[in-house]
């Protein structure tokens, strides 16, 4: 924070606070008043210059809150698309109280990172839906596995697609059909239809809408959490995850 910057902040919020007891207008100040005034402030906060970073920290938890609450009117003013947008795969408790929609990148690190924090929270708490949201922001590599991915649901189901997208969330190297048909043959899949529905028009769209929603949702990073109260942006362990969604129950 730059504190030359925060100087006129604290100043005018001395003024204000000052203002209805002592009917203090600062424009009918003049040079002399002023200057004079500038040197009390500048004596005080040279005595006392934890106020400083008391008035950061103020300011940074107001701006947290202001974030978070953007983010709750986010959610709720597309809150059908978030989780009901009928193609999404769903895992974990179908029937779970708690939903988290997760958006992903399968060649971002954190969000790999994110896998068994995620695993673990689902087995711990057995009450939790997951949907996961294809969403390539990191390259070429992170667009041909989306399309991987979501071709294999369309044409084998969502058994098919979860052992694809885990897979897919190890996997390095080059993203060619080389290496897809490996790994398809290596689950047992009919790698074929699979690569032949990739650069469909259903798989065009699905992550167009995925993109245009995050876009709205002012999602630039993955991974990216969203439950029905607040958003998560970037990785959290599972201890973390799990206090947050039990707050979400209470």
């Amino acid at each position: 924070m730059n504190l030359t910057a925060l100087r006129p902040a604290l100043i005018s919020a001395l003024l204000l606070s000052a203002a209805p007891a002592l009917a203090f207008d600062p424009a009918a100040m003049s040079d002399a008043e002023r200057e004079a005034f500038r040197a009390e402030v500048r004596a005080y906060l040279m005595e006392h210059p934890e106020v400083i970073f008391e008035a950061v920290d103020a300011m940074k938890a107001r701006e947290a809150n202001a974030a978070a609450d953007a983010d709750k009117q986010l959610v709720k003013a597309y809150h059908a698309e978030i989780f009901e947008d009928g193609y999404s795969w769903v895992g974990g408790n179908p029937e779970g109280d708690v939903t988290i929609v997760e958006f992903m990148d399968y060649r971002c690190g954190y969000c790999r990172r994110a896998v068994p924090e995620v695993a673990s929270l689902l087995k711990s708490d057995g009450n939790i839906r997951l949907i996961v949201k294809e969403f390539p922001i990191l390259g070429e590599a992170s667009m041909i596995s989306s399309r991987f991915a979501i071709a294999t649901r369309i044409v084998a189901g969502n058994d098919a697609y979860e052992q694809v997208h885990d897979a897919l969330l190890s996997l390095d190297g080059e993203m060619s059909d080389v290496a897809l048909r490996r790994l398809a043959d290596g689950l047992g899949l009919d790698a074929e239809p699979i690569l032949a529905k990739m650069d469909s028009e259903e798989v065009t769209r699905e992550i167009a809408a995925n993109r245009d929603l995050a876009q709205r949702l002012q999602i630039n990073g993955t991974p990216t959490f969203v439950l029905e109260g607040q958003m998560l942006r970037g990785y959290l362990p599972a201890d973390q995850m799990a206090q947050i969604v039990a707050e979400e129950r209470s």
